[in-house]
C-alpha cells in the first residue's frame, strides 16, 4: 500500500480470544442495516446470479465486487459493513450471492465452491457493462477469498480486476477440513455450517437424484459433503481432487494483480501453518497484513469497530482506494447505518 495504511490491529479489551473475535464480531456486524438494490443476471449455462448493489452513490469513482464466505450472502454483516466503508471512499460495492445463497435455489445442478470462478467473471463482466469507465477491484472473504485467488492465479494475464483483497483465506482446503473435524471447537464450527449445507444437499438430491445421493443430506462433516455433492456436481473426481486443485496456496504464486492479504495468526478455522508465507513475501504485488489476533473474519478492534469505520473495513477500503487512486473519504454517517 503506497499510502493511507491503517494502524496495526489491536484486539478489543477482553476479546483477544480468537473464538470471541469470530463470534462477537459476527454479532456486532449483524446490527448493520443492508442497503442494497438487487439485480438478477443470466449465466451462459442457463442459471442466474443475484447481485446486490449498495445504495446511495450517484457518482462513484470506482467499483468493488464483494464475495462472501461459506454459507454467507450479500446480507452477511461483513459484506454490509465493508460496502458502507467502500462508499465512504466513493467506491461502489457490488455483492455477489453465490449460487443458492440469495434465498432461492439455483436452476442447475452446479453448486458454488472454493474454486468456482466462472460466476465471478460473469459478475465482473456485468460491472464493466454497468460502469464502463470505472476501475474495478474485488474483495473475497474466506471461501470467497479462496475463489478470488483461484481466478487471479489461473488467469494471471487476464487483468480481471485492477486490485484485490482476500481475507481469512483457507489456503489449504484439505488441511482446513481436517482441522474442523478435530477438537470440540472445530467440530462446533463444522456443525454450524452443516445445518444449512445438509438442507441444500437434500434439496439437490430431490431435484437431481442421478447426481446427488440421498445420503448427502445426512453428511456429518464438510469433507463428507464435498465427497458426496461438491465434487461430483462440479467435475472433480473426489473431495481430495477438489481440495488439491482449488486450494489458494496452489495459485497464489501466480497472482500478478496488486493484492492485499489479511490473515490472523490465531484464526480458529485456518491454522497459520497453511498460509504460504514465503511465497507471499516473495511477490512484490502481494501485501500481507498478518495479525497476531483477530480470529476468522473477526478483527474486532480496541474501539469495538466493526461498522464502516472498523479496522478490517477501513483496511480493505483504504487499500482499494489507494490502488484505484481515488479521492479521500467522505464523512461516515455511522449512526444512520447501524440499527438502533
Amino acid at each position: 500500500m503506497r499510502s493511507q495504511r491503517t494502524p496495526d490491529f489491536q484486539a478489543a479489551t477482553g476479546l483477544a480470544n480468537p473464538h470471541l473475535q469470530t463470534i462477537v464480531s459476527r454479532a456486532q456486524r449483524r446490527r448493520a442495516k443492508p442497503q442494497f438494490d438487487r439485480t438478477r443476471i443470466e449465466t451462459s449455462d442457463g442459471d442466474f446470479l443475484d447481485l446486490d448493489v449498495w445504495q446511495g452513490l450517484t457518482n462513484p469513482a470506482g467499483t468493488c465486487l464483494l464475495l462472501h464466505g461459506l454459507e454467507g450472502c450479500s446480507r452477511s454483516g461483513y459484506i454490509t459493513t465493508t460496502s458502507a466503508a467502500l462508499a465512504m471512499w466513493g467506491i461502489q460495492a457490488v455483492a455477489l450471492n453465490f449460487r443458492s445463497c440469495s434465498g432461492e435455489p439455483n436452476r442447475t445442478p452446479k453448486s458454488y465452491h472454493s474454486g468456482q470462478t466462472e460466476d465471478i467473471v460473469r459478475s465482473v463482466e456485468w460491472m464493466r457493462e454497468r460502469y464502463p469507465s470505472l476501475p474495478i477491484a474485488a474483495a473475497g472473504f474466506s471461501l470467497g477469498g479462496n475463489a478470488l485467488i483461484n481466478l487471479l492465479g489461473r488467469e494471471a494475464q487476464a487483468d480481471w480486476v485492477d486490485a484485490a483483497v482476500a481475507i481469512s483465506v483457507p489456503y489449504d482446503l484439505a488441511a482446513c477440513a481436517l482441522w474442523m473435524e478435530s477438537g470440540v471447537l472445530g467440530r462446533s464450527y463444522s456443525r454450524h455450517f452443516m445445518k444449512s449445507l445438509r438442507g441444500k444437499a437434500r434439496e439437490k438430491a430431490q431435484r437431481f437424484p442421478d447426481l446427488v445421493p440421498a445420503r448427502a443430506g445426512l453428511a456429518r462433516t464438510i469433507r463428507e459433503l464435498d465427497e458426496l455433492m461438491t465434487a461430483p456436481l462440479n467435475g472433480f473426481r473426489s473431495a481430495e481432487d477438489y481440495y488439491d486443485r482449488c486450494s489458494a496456496a496452489r495459485h497464489i504464486g501466480n497472482v500478478t494483480t496488486p493484492t492485499l492479504l489479511v490473515q490472523a495468526a490465531d484464526d480458529p478455522l485456518v491454522p497459520v501453518r497453511v498460509v504460504p508465507l514465503d511465497v507471499i513475501r516473495g511477490r512484490p504485488n502481494l501485501s500481507l497484513r498478518l495479525t497476531t489476533r483477530g480470529g476468522h473474519l473477526g478483527f474486532l478492534d480496541r474501539h469495538l469497530g466493526t461498522g464502516p469505520a472498523g479496522w478490517l473495513e477501513q483496511t480493505i477500503a483504504r487499500f482499494v482506494a489507494d490502488e484505484l487512486t481515488l479521492r479521500e473519504p467522505s464523512p461516515p454517517g455511522v449512526r444512520s447505518f447501524i440499527a438502533e
